[in-house]
């Protein structure tokens, strides 16, 4: 494979004569990108290194970088990395990552190396500056400030005369990059440096950046827009998203694992041949972090056993009801006479009793998180739906808007925070106009228009988008004041409160290029992934990939006979995937866009040695496992494996 690499050592007597007279000195190497990776770390720095300590100089420190002018992640890791006592920062990369680093800090920079010109790819990060590779760098000569791409005429030599209030005589909307570097030179004392320095003309033979800029000006502001990275997969809800709500008819036979919910399993409570009702307990919650189970349907209770999990595939203890088909509602389903009397442990334990858990995907008991051991002043509810094809949510939107609010008002109460927000994305107007409309006279709720961006709804890009925190690495919502949501969840407690009914039934979505009649449906838990499919006419052919969820973080189904549970938003039918994976090349792209700003490819080398340090250090446990980078990857890697891999290895690790 061809190495394209960005950037060599300086010779020895240019190395020499640009440090003379300097000290004190802190390098920063760029590990290189576009190669085979390895986990190793280029030797280049080493081998500066080596030759400040020949040349005597006082080395205060050194750091290696992945993707060097990637500005927001070089900028988070060299917010500490730099000793008081560094006089001097000397870096070795292409040019990107020497004006990325010039930009951020306050020592001068000085280019270790010089610039490879290649026919290729050159840096990955979507930055202000750009790189020509033209071999002959001048960011010593100028304070990391480039004159051959900053300057519109591209002058070695000094400004033209011809810029005007500092503005570019060619450009008049673009600052003049001369008067930027005498600026920058004057404020580090250097400007006689600049005066006797020796520069070579430039070979203007080389190719313009400026053919890459314009698509690189196009999409960067999309990039960094409400929070780092993410994406914009084609969204494809034109299937389903103008089709209303319909009650799917009521199974002959459904089935309810008793594990729906983050946390332990439940506890059956009826036995093989008992009669039960809709909204009958028929599981205990297990413990603080579980949840209750109700049935969906009335009937009689024809097994309890092992029956495989929709999501992990596994068997799971589920308990089986032949319906009767009469629907007959359990006597405990009564409607709260007055909600605003109860007090907060009074509606943390009906929420927990109605078994409501997160309906966006993670299934976590809302109980636990109404029950807030840190101040909240503000709940988020997610109406993003980021996913593409998914639409369940948003027909909730549009038809239920009014349980919404009821149920956030609920939240706010319980939770004693005093605002919440709805966000939802712009692709939704129809829904944002709903929901304005119901809360202008209710001063302390709010909607929240976000542009879309996957993976806009997760917790943490959420509370970024919607309030400007930062949760913290291994941390929580409730460590910055937040509790969030989802819209479908508060649909559930409205539904707990103001009928009494338990979650046994939620909107899901079925659709895909694959499937003949997409639809939006309300389902009773326990229902037959197959029964759902073949009512919408099953797929379109034998070739087909069916997922429950969305196609970024949905599970596979290879066997249809699974239930539908509390956490199935969506039964998906796409086209399949026949790409085989190639070994990584250190494109950069998982990084670009990884929303945690984690470095994933590392991760298939970690896990796969099982490197207990490697995967604590690159923190796979802050990957949420979105996707981004799975779906972005050049080679085609199946990141999302490896990261739930190394999770297991580090908790077994732990365990031990």
């Amino acid at each position: 494979m061809e190495d394209y690499t960005k950037f060599k050592l300086k010779k020895t007597d240019e190395l020499t004569a640009l440090l003379e007279h300097k000290d004190d000195l802190y390098v920063i190497s760029c590990n290189k990108c576009f190669k085979e990776f390895e986990a190793e770390t280029e030797p280049e720095c080493a081998e500066f290194c080596g030759f400040l300590k020949e040349q005597r100089k006082n080395l205060t420190g050194s750091t290696q970088v992945d993707f060097l002018c990637n500005r927001p992640m070089t900028e988070k890791k060299l917010e500490t990395a730099i000793p008081a006592q560094a006089k001097n920062v000397c870096v070795i990369s292409c040019g990107l990552g020497i004006q990325t680093v010039a930009e951020i800090s306050k020592l001068p920079v000085y280019a270790a190396s010089d610039s490879v010109c290649f026919e290729g790819r050159h840096g990955m990060a979507l930055t202000k500056r750009r790189c020509d590779g033209c071999g002959q760098c001048y960011l010593n000569l100028t304070g990391g400030i480039c004159p051959i791409v900053d300057c519109s005429k591209s002058l070695v030599n000094g400004q033209c005369g011809g810029s005007k209030d500092f503005k570019c005589e060619v450009d008049k909307e673009k600052d003049c990059a001369w008067d930027k570097i005498y600026e920058r030179l004057a404020a580090q004392n250097r400007l006689d440096f600049l005066r006797t320095g020796e520069i070579q003309l430039r070979d203007h033979s080389k190719v313009n950046f400026k053919i890459i800029n314009d698509y690189v000006k196009s999409v960067r502001e999309k990039r960094l827009v409400g929070f780092y990275g993410g994406l914009h997969p084609t969204e494809s809800k034109e299937f389903a998203e103008h089709l209303p709500l319909q009650a799917f008819p009521t199974p002959s036979t459904v089935v309810i694992p008793l594990s729906q919910h983050a946390g332990a399993p439940a506890v059956p409570l009826v036995a093989v041949g008992d009669a039960v009702k809709v909204g009958q307990k028929i599981g205990d919650a297990a413990g603080f972090i579980s949840a209750t189970v109700h049935s969906s349907v009335s009937g009689t209770v024809a097994a309890i056993e092992d029956r495989k999990h929709p999501n992990t595939g596994l068997k799971t203890l589920s308990i089986v009801i032949n319906s009767d088909g009469k629907n007959e509602v359990h006597e405990s389903v009564k409607p709260v006479a007055d909600w605003t009397k109860l007090s907060v442990d009074e509606i943390v334990e009906l929420v927990k009793e109605k078994g409501i858990v997160g309906m966006g995907g993670a299934g976590f008991p809302t109980s636990v998180k109404l029950k807030s051991p840190k101040p909240v002043d503000t709940v988020l509810l997610n109406g993003c739906e980021c996913e593409p094809l998914l639409t369940a949510d948003h027909r909730v939107m549009l038809e239920y808007a009014d349980d919404i609010i009821f149920g956030l008002n609920v939240l706010l109460k319980t939770i004693g925070a005093e605002k919440g927000i709805i966000v939802i994305e712009d692709n939704k107007q129809d829904a944002i106009s709903v929901l304005e409309s119901k809360v202008a006279q209710i001063p302390n709720i709010e909607i929240c228009v976000a542009h879309v961006k996957y993976p806009q709804g997760a917790e943490k890009m959420l509370i970024k988008r919607a309030l400007g925190r930062q949760v913290p690495s291994g941390g929580l919502p409730l460590d910055v004041g937040v509790v969030v949501s989802n819209v479908s969840t508060v649909k559930a407690v409205s539904d707990a409160i103001q009928t009494g009914m338990p979650l046994v039934e939620r909107v899901l979505t079925v659709t895909g290029e694959k499937i003949n009649k997409p639809g939006n449906y309300i389902v009773k838990i326990g229902t037959s992934v197959k029964e759902i499919v073949d009512f919408c006419g099953g797929t379109t052919d034998a070739d087909t990939t069916l997922k429950l969820g969305g196609p970024m973080m949905g599970f596979e189904v290879t066997d249809q006979n699974v239930p539908v549970i509390k956490a199935t938003n969506g039964i998906i039918a796409i086209e399949p995937e026949v790409s085989e994976p190639n070994p990584c090349i250190r494109c950069g792209r998982c990084a670009d866009v990884c929303p945690m700003e984690l470095l994933p490819l590392y991760y298939p080398i970690y896990a796969g040695a099982e490197n207990v340090d490697g995967l604590k250090e690159k923190a796979v446990r802050d990957c949420m496992e979105c996707g981004c980078c799975e779906f972005i990857c050049s080679s085609k890697i199946p990141l999302r494996t490896s990261i739930k891999y190394g999770k297991k290895v580090l908790a077994e690790s732990e365990a031990k």
